[in-house]
């Protein structure tokens, strides 16, 4: 009964603290730590034992190391080499030794300084992703160079898993008494069998149970090899994340990747989230309240090494200073390893749990600080630009044969541009993003810099002289302030315009603008035409119903403008047009039938 009542008040704690951390853009990790301090010792006291939690909620770190070995293809990582084991490498060697040297300095034993240098050179692989991919960023530079680092962090994890036991009284003391090479043979005879036996053995005995197609069980044998290799390697001394992760490398390349995946991140989830929670319960506040200097010293003294350090790394790997400085910002915190690598060295003896409290205090504190960090890069970003970036666009050469203008060069303005290339017709295209415009360059391709809102780039773009101008802004505020500057300014010059939706669609008709085609219309229309043919519809027959759903749908678009600032006609013109559509074609199958019945002769069967 007791167990029951902890976990509804762990549930309650999650449910309630994630999604208003993840509202307040400060993402789940810390929402997970903010339930566990709430709930724990420091906070309303209703769970007491911290250790019981964390021993069986580090399962769920076990979970994660076996995802992440699932998606370490061979192939992925051949790809993503340089990046990660050159851009990695110098971070996690680079941090590590001036952490390590300072925590040596402080009079701290060499082993506990080697496991905190390495501890806080790591960073949240969790926290990070989650961060740039709300903030769309997971596409530019910086953001491809944070996976990479994030990725040889997660594979330098697993070393330092194996490593630390050694550095413990008990390890000392087997390396002494002689059994070291044997403990060494006996660990890499049973590594070599998880390998060799993985390879051969894993997939038929999937393949065996995935035939009985019995969903509950195919996600009992996932956990099964999970907590048994974890077992395997325990039991000879290793740690359980190391065979996880093993297990999770030898099925990456399977056919049943996608689904193990699937099966085992419920639970991987849900016990990762309990592992922050403790995590949570074990931060001493008390040592806040006693020692505040000494926490915020610990807090800005990681943040900034970790933030010089990311820098130097993002610009010797010829990163500009802004993306280097997006690089340092985004990365400066410590991460969830940290806080398995410093249990690890406190349960073997390294560290003392009194560092270990402090420690765990700094990182959760780094991480806490990380949003703010880069608001202030963001706020920095802007600044310089205005300061540095006195003309806000490139000196354009517009050619005297360009008559068509491409505002935005992402995916949409690339495939115009390469049509009008094959067409020999001139055109001038512009973009916002200083990183895009360096990106394409290096293809070889005429891009200019600059913010096309602007009317005095479009004067420069001689969009006086145009004839056409396409609008591929990916973001729709950017693009409707492009569309009034366009509309006001040069009133002869034909807009193209691409939208995200109809809500876009419907702003930029407010402006004028008739020809514009939703991003994912044509798309789904061909899909949808596919479908149809796949399911015996004949080709012409196919071809008819969706071009009849793209008239009625363009005529739909048209009514719906005049009214889709109020919500309920918009609603009711929805409903409305919906009714129709299946009027429309309920009538053609009613057509289609009396035809074959007045065409139908008895004496065909006879």
């Amino acid at each position: 009964m007791a167990l029951l009542a902890e976990a509804a008040i762990f549930l309650t704690a999650a449910v309630i603290a994630v999604p208003l951390f993840r509202r307040l853009k400060l993402g789940a990790v810390l929402g997970y730590l903010a339930a566990g301090i709430a709930v724990g010792p420091w906070g309303l006291g209703l769970v007491a034992e911290v250790d019981n939690v964390m021993h069986f909620a580090e399962l769920g770190v076990v979970l994660l190391l076996f995802v992440i070995g699932l998606e370490l293809q061979p192939s992925r990582l051949w790809v993503l080499r340089r990046s990660v084991f050159g851009l990695g490498s110098a971070q996690v060697a680079a941090t590590a030794a001036l952490i390590a040297a300072a925590a040596f300095a402080l009079g701290i034993s060499w082993q506990a300084a080697c496991v905190i240098g390495f501890g806080l050179a790591m960073s949240s692989t969790a926290f990070v992703l989650q961060v740039l991919a709300e903030r769309n960023q997971l596409t530019a530079r910086f953001g491809r160079s944070s996976f990479a680092i994030l990725l040889f962090q997660d594979l330098a994890v697993i070393p330092l898993l194996a490593i630390i036991p050694l550095l413990g009284p008990a390890g000392s003391a087997t390396r002494t008494g002689g059994n070291a090479l044997l403990s060494g043979v006996i660990a890499l005879a049973v590594i070599g069998a998880v390998i060799v036996g993985g390879r051969l053995l894993l997939r038929p005995v999937l393949q065996v149970i995935a035939r009985t197609r019995i969903q509950e069980i195919f996600t009992a044998a996932a956990l099964l090899v999970v907590i048994g290799v974890a077992l395997l390697m325990s039991g000879i001394g290793l740690s359980m994340s190391l065979g996880a992760f093993l297990a999770g490398v030898l099925l990456a390349d399977s056919e049943f990747r996608h689904e193990l995946e699937a099966n085992i991140e419920p639970f991987k989830g849900l016990l990762l989230g309990l592992f922050f929670i403790s995590v949570g319960m074990s931060v001493d506040l008390g040592l806040i309240a006693s020692r505040p200097a000494l926490v915020i010293a610990g807090v800005v003294g990681l943040m900034l090494i970790k933030a010089l350090v990311l820098y130097a790394v993002g610009r010797a790997a010829n990163h500009d200073a802004g993306s280097a400085r997006s690089l340092a910002a985004t990365l400066a915190q410590g991460g969830e390893f940290a806080f398995v690598l410093f249990n690890l060295a406190a349960a073997n003896g390294v560290m003392e749990r009194e560092l270990v409290g402090l420690l765990v205090v700094v990182v959760s504190l780094s991480m806490a600080a990380t949003p703010l960090a880069m608001a202030l890069n963001d706020a920095l970003a802007r600044r310089l630009h205005r300061t540095t970036t006195a003309p806000a666009f490139d000196d354009i050469q517009a050619n005297e044969d360009s008559s068509v203008i491409i505002a935005g060069f992402g995916r949409v303005g690339q495939i115009v541009a390469r049509i009008l290339l094959v067409r020999r017709i001139g055109f001038t295209a512009l973009d916002i993003s200083a990183e895009q415009v360096e990106t394409v360059r290096k293809f070889g391709r005429k891009v200019y810099f600059g913010d096309a809102s602007r009317v005095e780039l479009l004067s420069a773009a001689r969009a006086d002289r145009a004839r056409l101008f396409v609008l591929a802004i990916d973001d729709v505020e950017a693009s409707i302030r492009t569309a009034e500057t366009v509309r006001r300014h040069f009133p002869e010059l034909r807009i193209l315009a691409r939208a995200r939706n109809r809500f876009h669609a419907y702003r930029l008709m407010d402006l004028g603008v008739e020809l514009i085609e939703r991003e994912t219309l044509q798309s789904s229309l061909q899909l949808a035409r596919g479908v149809l043919e796949q399911l015996g519809v004949p080709a012409w027959e196919a071809e008819r119903t969706i071009e009849r759903f793209r008239m009625h749908d363009a005529q739909t678009l048209q009514r719906q403008h005049a009214v889709y600032h109020d919500e309920r006609r918009l609603i009711q013109t929805s409903r409305e047009a919906a009714a129709e559509l299946q009027g429309l074609f309920e009538s053609d199958l009613e057509d289609g039938e009396r035809a074959a019945r007045e065409t139908f002769n008895p004496s065909d069967v006879r």
